[in-house]
């Protein structure tokens, strides 16, 4: 027995020819076929979940997942993820939040039937996407909600149609179970596979017991181009596929009715007999910017190059052609069960769906119907997977357990969820006490004033506020106040000689207390003036007052031996400074002396052409060089000066010679 179950769920099952075993046990799971009228349109979520691992009969290593808004399943996650992106779904969507009925992709083709841009639905193939342009699918939904929003307000029945599709709303998939296979195991048979009648009668497993069909056995005729009798297989059922978009146009008749044939190793295998197939290509979309040459005429007028001029013949080639091909296959589509039609845009309905005279397909055929998964571009091939697709069953493994647990822990969470809203937690921000405001408001009062060297207005804001001299900066653990913890700190670090004799004699500042770091102010202080600030602090305050020794600081120094020390330290670097100019003059004359030597003037007769004299802004010039900014302003005080003095000199000369005249 457990062998039967292996070979059942790994043999190719194919609708039309099911094991007589297993057609005899399956039982139909009742969530997942309902009525019409019984059908929940606004159900979004799928009987068989899409995270059941879905076994291909002939690929048994592919994933099944479906898109429960839009009621479309999927064979790759690729093709998911191109769903999600399409105009379809995204209609849907915005149909959801509004509190109305997601529409079948026939009944949206319907909608934008009107529009004159393209659509990158569902049903394009990546290739077609990329010809019609990634700006189409934006235009063509904004331009249907538009619509929808122009016309909400008169009626609702031009954007849903008035008589829905049946089947619209179901599950893509009906869902059997098996005695004769496990219990987490189910089978899917696309309801698209069954007429509108059928899909209503409840009694589905006699149905498809009475669409089970015998492979025939084919042999080579001398007449037939491929082999197959081509009469004989037109008198069984069959369906016809059809799929339009991007200028590329396929078309298929396959009979439902296999054949038994033989691969290269011998070994017999179910094949699909084809009874007529043609595809047409041409060049009718504009590359790189999207939609069809008819579609931009509507919308920009009719451009004028070589290009769309091309354009526009092989889109009326297309249609002649496509039309052709339908009136010469008018007995085979009429005698087809099942129509799938996959057609994009306006363009392309209308060549299938005209009106014109001999017209073959007709949107109010109740055969009709989309692909209920994705699609890529039209050819041959993409027909037989379609094919194949449609006529295989899925094969479902879902855990119950698993799924009952994950839904009881989604459950919780969800009401974990709806308790932590209906009750909002705010973040605690801890809030700080008036002292440690008052604190950061000295904090920063003081280091503004200290780094402005604002002596005496640091002395009266810590006199008048009561503020000791030694007042720790807030907050302590910041990297500045680690290091500069207290005003005599922050001015010995800033380098401010007057602020630190001010603290230490008239705010009477402490010198030995520590920093973070464990020094005491001296040790941070960044030159001598600085420091000599310390020495004549100790001066004035003498030794008794602080324990100097362990503030670092050395001997005592009194004001005017300070003073003298800063002036004698300013005439030495004034003194190194001259010394630097007059070599630096020395040099340029140097180098003056050496350019004349290499470059001697040439012996001309009279006065000589191309020398100037130089002027006196070059000679102020020559004599800047090599200097400093800020010796170069105060030479030129300096030079001001002096010709101040020379013009008070001589209108001095000048009035006393005046006054001896008269």
């Amino acid at each position: 027995m457990a062998d039967r179950k292996e070979d059942i769920q790994k043999r190719p099952l194919y609708v039309f020819d099911l094991p007589q075993e297993l057609l005899l046990t399956l039982q139909l799971k009742e969530p997942t076929f309902r009525s019409a009228g019984q059908a929940d349109s606004s159900s979004d979520v799928q009987e068989v979940p899409d995270n059941g691992k879905v076994k291909d009969i002939y690929d048994q290593t592919g994933s099944f997942t479906a898109c429960g808004l839009c009621n479309i399943s999927f064979q790759s996650l690729a093709d998911q993820r191109r769903h999600v992106k399409s105009d379809w779904h995204g209609y849907n969507l915005k149909q959801k939040l509004r509190g109305l009925k997601a529409v079948s992709e026939v009944d949206f083709e319907k909608l934008v039937g009107d529009l004159d841009e393209s659509i990158s639905g569902s049903d394009s193939s990546i290739s077609e996407d990329e010809e019609d342009g990634s700006a189409a699918k934006e235009t063509t939904l904004s331009a249907l909600l538009k619509k929808q929003a122009r016309l909400h307000d008169t009626t609702e029945a031009d954007l849903v149609p008035l008589k829905k599709k049946r089947g619209s709303g179901s599950p893509p998939l009906i869902w059997f179970s098996c005695p004769l296979l496990p219990s987490n195991t189910s089978l899917g048979i696309y309801r698209a596979l069954f007429t509108n009648s059928e899909q209503q009668n409840p009694h589905v497993l006699d149905i498809l017991r009475r669409k089970q069909l015998k492979p025939v056995q084919v042999k080579p005729t001398q007449n037939g181009s491929n082999g197959v009798p081509l009469p004989a297989s037109m008198t069984g059922p069959k369906i016809f596929l059809c799929m339009i978009g991007g200028g590329h146009f396929a078309a298929m008749v396959v009979s439902l009715t296999p054949k038994m044939g033989k691969k290269a190793t011998g070994t017999e295998e179910r094949q699909a007999i084809v009874i007529a197939h043609k595809t047409f290509h041409r060049y009718t979309t504009r590359r790189k910017q999207g939609g069809s040459q008819s579609a931009n005429d509507s919308a920009k007028g009719a451009a004028h190059s070589a290009g769309a001029g091309i354009r526009r013949y092989n889109e009326v080639a297309l249609e002649a052609e496509v039309r052709a091909l339908l009136s010469e296959w008018k007995d085979m589509i009429d005698g087809s069960e099942l129509l799938f039609v996959r057609a994009t845009g306006t363009t392309n309905r209308r060549t299938l769906f005209g009106p014109y005279e001999g017209q073959v397909l007709r949107q109010t055929d109740p055969r009709v119907r989309s692909f209920p998964f994705s699609t890529r571009r039209a050819t041959q091939a993409e027909l037989m997977r379609a094919f194949v697709e449609l006529t295989r069953m899925k094969v479902s493994e879902v855990d119950e357990e698993a799924l009952a647990a994950a839904a009881a822990e989604e459950q919780r969470r969800s009401e974990l969820a709806t308790k932590s809203a209906s009750t909002p937690s705010k973040p605690v921000i801890p809030k700080i006490s008036k002292d440690e405001e008052t604190a950061l408001l000295h904090t920063s009062q003081i280091q503004a004033l200290i780094r402005r060297s604002k002596a005496p207005a640091v002395i009266s804001y810590i006199s008048q506020n009561s503020i000791s001299p030694d007042f720790i900066f807030h907050p302590p653990t910041t990297q500045a106040n680690h290091h500069a913890s207290t005003p005599l700190h922050l001015a010995a670090s800033l380098n401010s000689p007057t602020v630190v004799l001010a603290l230490l004699t008239k705010a009477g500042a402490d010198p030995t207390t520590a920093n973070g770091e464990g020094k005491p102010p001296f040790d941070i202080a960044g030159d001598r003036a600085t420091r000599d600030a310390f020495r004549v602090g100790r001066s004035e305050l003498g030794e008794e007052k602080w324990r100097w020794d362990a503030a670092h600081c050395p001997a005592p120094l009194s004001k005017a031996e300070a003073d003298e020390r800063e002036a004698s330290g300013r005439a030495e670097s004034q003194k190194v400074e001259a010394e630097r100019r007059k070599a630096e003059t020395k040099r340029l004359e140097r180098e003056t002396v050496a350019d004349a030597a290499r470059n001697p003037p040439s012996k001309t007769t009279g006065r000589a052409l191309g020398i100037t004299e130089k002027t006196g802004a070059d000679l102020r010039e020559q004599e800047g060089r090599g200097l400093t900014p800020e010796m170069r302003a105060k030479l030129e005080r300096e030079r001001r000066a002096r010709a101040a003095e020379e013009r008070m000199r001589r209108m001095a000369s000048g009035a006393a010679g005046a006054g001896a005249g008269r």
